[in-house]
């Protein structure tokens, strides 16, 4: 009996065809011959449509290396493509459209502001979101500022932390900024009166599409921020199940705590210490942040179609209380190893080629119409 093919559909970095998170493929070609599934890489850009075939890179454990050969299209697609503004990604949207009737682990998620708006509708979940706008005018932030002593503009559609400004309420018609541009760049907090506010956020925005979202208290005494990413992933059984979550902490002057941006990863234990020196609070709140992010994670698919993994950013304030903060679907995985979680890096390779053999089980089981 043949192998089941899982294709891995991503985009070069650039137009040298460089590829992103090789690393991570070689583990998963590598977990994946062990499991019995024949995994493969490829990108829009390798397709070829007339003779239906794919130039695919192919990675061999024992050589340690990398080829090219031409494959037959995969029995299943793990789509691992983040949104970027170049031709690639204009090829992969004609790939999704031309090719959505494959069998796909995973469809894309919706912007922050969709999804916001989706989570709001499930009464369970409005008092874990921070009350958010819709940035289009200045209006829109002054409104937020008015209940919230700190807001945060960010970009509809970003990642990495880019383009993520704070505003913070000093008193009178004073306020502070504090953010990171598009190229991450931070940019040194600065004070601004009341009337020059408006047009420094309108400048902010520019053409883009922008979320203004009430801030949450997550200082640590030290004054970096810091947050949890909860990894929540498809079973070998296509169940939700959680597969870790680890703290991140803000570089020095940051108003984000993303690794790309210069974080640095913590044990949640660790972080949650600095809340409640209660062990068994620590693990009520942990918890009741699995226990939210598996019914998000379900919600999210039953609302969108198909998703075998998410990322929930969670801001958890002294008082418990647990926010999402946003929800990633193509997720890294190195928070695990930087806190030397291992097992939890494993699992995060490996869960999504235990849910294609599901998938493929259920397909090849399933009678043909």
């Amino acid at each position: 009996m043949t192998q089941p093919v899982l294709g891995i559909l991503t985009l070069y970095l650039n137009d040298k065809k460089h590829l992103e998170e090789r690393h991570i493929y070689q583990r998963m070609i590598t977990e994946g011959q062990r499991l019995g599934l024949d995994v493969f890489v490829f990108t829009p850009m390798d397709v070829d449509d007339k003779k239906g075939i794919i130039n695919a890179l192919i990675y061999d454990p024992k050589q340690k290396k990398w080829s090219r050969k031409w494959r037959s299209f995969p029995e299943l697609i793990f789509d691992r493509c983040r949104i970027q503004r170049s031709k690639r990604f204009e090829q992969l949207l004609r790939f999704r459209a031309k090719y959505g009737n494959m069998t796909f682990l995973n469809r894309p998620l919706r912007n922050k502001w969709t999804i916001y708006q989706t989570l709001s509708r499930k009464p369970a979940f409005r008092g874990n979101q921070p009350e958010t706008v819709l940035f289009q005018s200045g209006s829109d932030v002054f409104r937020l500022l008015k209940n919230h002593s700190s807001v945060y503009v960010k970009p509809i559609n970003g990642t990495g932390g880019r383009g993520i400004l704070r505003v913070e309420r000093l008193g009178g018609d004073m306020f502070l900024i504090q953010g990171r541009r598009q190229s991450r760049q931070i940019i040194s907090a600065q004070k601004l009166h009341k009337s020059r506010l408006g047009a420094f956020l309108m400048s902010w925005k520019g053409s883009g599409r922008f979320i203004a979202q009430q801030g949450i208290q997550i200082k640590l005494p030290s004054g970096r921020v810091h947050d949890y990413r909860m990894l929540v992933q498809k079973n070998g059984q296509g169940r939700w199940e959680v597969t870790g979550c680890a703290g991140r902490i803000g570089p020095v002057r940051s108003v984000t705590s993303n690794l790309h941006g210069g974080g640095k990863a913590a044990s949640m234990n660790a972080l949650l210490g600095q809340i409640t020196s209660s062990e068994e609070k620590r693990k009520e709140i942990r918890r009741a942040a699995e226990k939210l992010s598996l019914e998000v994670a379900a919600y999210l698919e039953a609302t969108f179609g198909a998703l075998c993994e998410l990322a929930l950013d969670l801001a958890i304030e002294k008082s418990g209380r647990i926010y999402v903060l946003e929800v990633n679907p193509k997720p890294a995985r190195e928070v695990f190893i930087q806190t030397g979680d291992l097992e939890s890096y494993r699992r995060a390779i490996v869960r999504p080629l235990e849910y294609a053999l599901w998938l493929h089980k259920q397909k090849t089981a399933a009678p043909s119409s």
